[in-house]
């Protein structure tokens, strides 16, 4: 254990907050199976709720939003119950049915959409505009329109990872629209949280070093110190076998340290969906070279959300072993929103799909259902 902790520490300095933290983390799961704040203590033992079976959308469209977009929207479940937005991550994922599974569909209006770019989203022009106006401001406004479309004037608010920050983003600037948020695998897009997973010396490399040297392999020795403006290089070659194998390995990396355990086969067939891959490396590339529009470190997110989600039920989930988006960014968050619930799930990475964060997301998506049962 000593040899381990001394090598996780052996970091440069600018990193060195983040490496605490994790054998803080380390230290704390060894000592009890709950570290942090968890408001489902007394039902923690009970056995896990798993997925909702699959759910077929009882509607499906398209909706202009400016710039030459459409983007695809889906609605599940209950047509007269809670509304309810989830939100993808990535940026540039789009939208899965397993999203879905996450919430009761005879309690729940289910509602999913693809964000510019990705998934079934359509743009109308050539394929060198196509990210013209992909912009956090500009999504915020295509959620706006979209809500009004469907006739919800209030709604929940659900999402991971990217779809955090976008759901906090939307929250900052249309409160008086949320009836609460749900977030998990918190990430706010501040640039020490990019260092720490794509750049050398960061708390990645640290634990996946086999990984991390996959993640550099591409990349000539000059733009090892930039991993992201050295992808956007590769990204913009004129040789489609190194822009094809650029773009696999940016996913590839986020995939393979994204959970405790990787499911291989999946990974390979995920891999195998060009158009999926596409579009998740260069508009996530693409965000994270602009900070993802937002302020970073210098008034960004965090800054803002104590004072206009002060009144928004909010509710936080993070695996304690989340590399991608590390549970410190989570308690921080809360911290700035001492109203909220935080959740560390113990064995749990960043995928909503692993036991344990699905059955904490499930189990608070339930309450939120039995309140507003209540009329509360």
């Amino acid at each position: 254990m000593s040899r381990w902790l001394t090598r996780l520490l052996k970091i440069s300095d600018s990193y060195v907050d983040g490496a605490c933290f994790f054998v803080f983390s380390v230290l704390c799961v060894l000592n009890r199976p709950w570290c942090g704040h968890d408001p489902m203590n007394e039902k923690s033992k009970n056995q896990r709720l798993s997925l909702f079976p699959p759910v077929v959308p009882f509607a499906t469209g398209w909706l202009a939003v400016g710039d030459g977009h459409e983007i695809h929207f889906q609605r599940s479940g209950n047509p007269d119950g809670e509304p309810l937005l989830f939100i993808h991550g990535g940026p540039g994922s789009g939208s899965s049915g397993d999203q879905r599974r996450l919430f009761d569909p005879q309690k729940f209006h289910i509602v999913q959409f693809d964000q510019r770019c990705c998934g079934l989203s359509r743009w109308q022009g050539d394929e060198a505009g196509k990210c013209t106006g992909n912009t956090t401001g500009k999504l915020v406004a295509d959620m706006v329109l979209l809500l009004n479309h469907l006739n919800i004037e209030k709604i929940h608010m659900a999402g991971g990872s990217w779809g955090s920050t976008l759901a906090l983003a939307f929250g900052v600037e249309h409160p008086h629209r949320l009836k609460s948020l749900l977030l998990y695998g918190i990430f706010l897009c501040r640039p020490c949280e990019l260092r720490a997973l794509y750049f050398p010396g960061g708390v990645a490399q640290s634990l996946f070093p086999e990984v991390f040297e996959d993640f550099l392999a591409p990349l000539a020795s000059d733009q090892r110190s930039d991993p992201i403006a050295g992808y956007a290089s590769l990204f913009q070659s004129e040789n489609a076998d190194i822009r094809h194998a650029a773009l696999r390995q940016w996913t590839r990396f986020e995939k393979r340290i994204s959970r405790l355990q990787v499911d291989e086969v999946e990974m390979s067939r995920e891999l195998e969906d060009m158009a999926y891959v596409k579009a998740h490396s260069e508009i996530e590339n693409q965000y994270f070279r602009h900070d993802c529009f937002l302020n970073g470190d210098r008034g960004g997110l965090l800054q803002r959300v104590a004072e206009r989600l002060a009144l928004v039920p909010t509710h936080i989930v993070n695996g304690r072993y989340d590399i991608v988006c590390p549970p410190r960014t989570a308690f921080e968050l809360h911290k700035a929103l001492p109203h909220s619930t935080l959740t560390i799930v113990p064995d749990a990475g960043h995928s909503f799909r692993e036991p344990g964060l699905s059955d904490a997301i499930i189990r608070i998506a339930g309450r939120l259902a039995d309140l507003a049962d209540n009329g509360q």
